[in-house]
């Protein structure tokens, strides 16, 4: 490339990105004015005006109602346009797959949940494009598609979209997202799901404005999602937070890491309950049936003030509290967000965590730390909604939507 040809490709990822940063103030501070948004991103205000009516051309953003005047002419206010942009939201689980047609308002307009039937690549692959086929079919005159979003446990590259490591299903370097794109021709977002739960508690939930949190999320497995600063913390291969594989006992159970004891073999959903029912055989007192027992059931009965559900849930809650107070003593978090069926023990669970924290982490750290439950429970395909908000402030995808738009006119 000669250097005239990278002056001006320099000059169109310069546009790309301010274009990228005036939607992100819009989205994230709207309506905002178009004198505010040069004043906070240092833009120029013939720039902000070029930016502002090309996003305003695609339909990214709209004009609101007049600010009040203070003393000149009054200033427009810009929002961005949310109803009209769709993306599919898929949350592949342990036995099912959660399928969502959502907005960029993270309103779902269609949701269904599919039983998996095999965990090969070929069967995953089938069911994905099964449920997203579906959704494509569904849309209505005027709503345009823009991108599909999946979440699942394990590790996964999302630069390339490619699953690295699934703890549920054999699709070890599956490249997904290649495989999904020519579904529709649409740009295609893969993600850890309690990593992008995290995002999604930042954006809409629970840490909104929030800067310093971590998110643990306990169902089959356990695994946290830290955002530091207002950002999602990510590693080398942009994966972190596997605290599930951090070691408790080393002569426990073995997981299916290959290592023994570890947290997720204590506090995960089928370890509470293999846990209470091992004691209700040794004929411990209790009103649980050892033939009925589930995760809810056992949360219940601890509320109820049963000996063996009490014990269990504060048994969890101190392997867990462990392992908080390191992420505590490391991270320095504002406040700590718990997802999973398990927060339906709040009352019992809460207590043994905060006493574990507290006796284990430094005192000027969780003085003032909040324990609160996750606001999205049981709502997978939200980490979907966080991966294309992510997208779109990010750059990637507006670039693409635009091209999008302006491939149809």
């Amino acid at each position: 490339m000669n250097a005239r040809a990278e002056r001006v490709a320099n000059h169109e990822l310069l546009k790309q990105v301010n274009a990228a940063l005036v939607y992100r103030l819009i989205d994230n501070q709207g309506p905002i004015s178009r004198v505010d948004i040069a004043q906070i991103s240092a833009l120029a205000p013939a720039s902000v005006t070029n930016i502002t009516r090309q996003l305003m051309e695609h339909g990214l953003i709209k004009e609101v109602a007049l600010q009040a005047s203070t003393g000149g002419r009054p200033a427009i206010s810009l929002t961005t346009e949310q109803a009209a942009f769709l993306f599919i939201s898929c949350r592949l689980g342990r036995e099912e797959l959660q399928c969502s047609l959502m907005d960029l308002s993270g309103t779902i307009h269609q949701h269904s949940v599919t039983q998996l039937q095999r965990h090969d690549a070929e069967g995953i692959i089938v069911a994905l494009s099964q449920a997203i086929s579906q959704c494509l079919h569904s849309t209505k005159l005027g709503q345009h598609i823009i991108a599909i979003a999946i979440t699942m446990a394990g590790l996964v590259d999302p630069e390339t979209g490619t699953v690295l490591y699934s703890p549920n299903h054999q699709i070890a370097n599956l490249e997904l997202a290649e495989e999904l794109r020519s579904l529709a021709n649409l740009p295609v977002y893969i993600g850890n799901d309690t990593r992008a739960l995290a995002l999604a508690e930042t954006y809409l939930g629970a840490a909104k404005g929030c800067q310093d949190f971590i998110l643990v999320s306990i169902h089959h497995g356990t695994g946290a999602g830290i955002i530091s600063n207002g950002q999602l913390l990510l590693g080398k291969n942009r994966n972190v937070g596997e605290i599930g594989h951090i070691q408790i006992d080393p002569f426990g159970d073995q997981c299916h890491c290959g290592n023994f004891g570890c947290l997720e073999t204590l506090v995960a959903n089928k370890a509470i309950v293999s846990q209470t029912k091992a004691l209700l055989e040794r004929g411990h007192n209790s009103r649980l049936d050892k033939d009925n027992l589930s995760i809810d059931i056992i949360c219940k009965a601890a509320l109820e003030d049963d000996p063996i559900a009490t014990q269990i849930i504060r048994q969890t809650g101190n392997h867990l509290g462990r392992v908080l107070a390191i992420m505590v003593n490391l991270f320095n978090p504002e406040k700590i967000l718990l997802a999973g069926e398990i927060v339906q023990s709040a009352p019992v669970l809460f207590p043994a965590l905060l006493q574990q924290i507290q006796r284990q982490s430094l005192p000027n750290f969780n003085r003032e730390l909040q324990l609160e439950k996750a606001h999205f429970q049981g709502q997978g395909t939200m980490g979907g909604y966080a991966l294309i908000k992510r997208a779109l402030h990010a750059n990637d995808l507006l670039q693409q939507i635009m091209q999008q738009i302006d491939d149809k006119q």
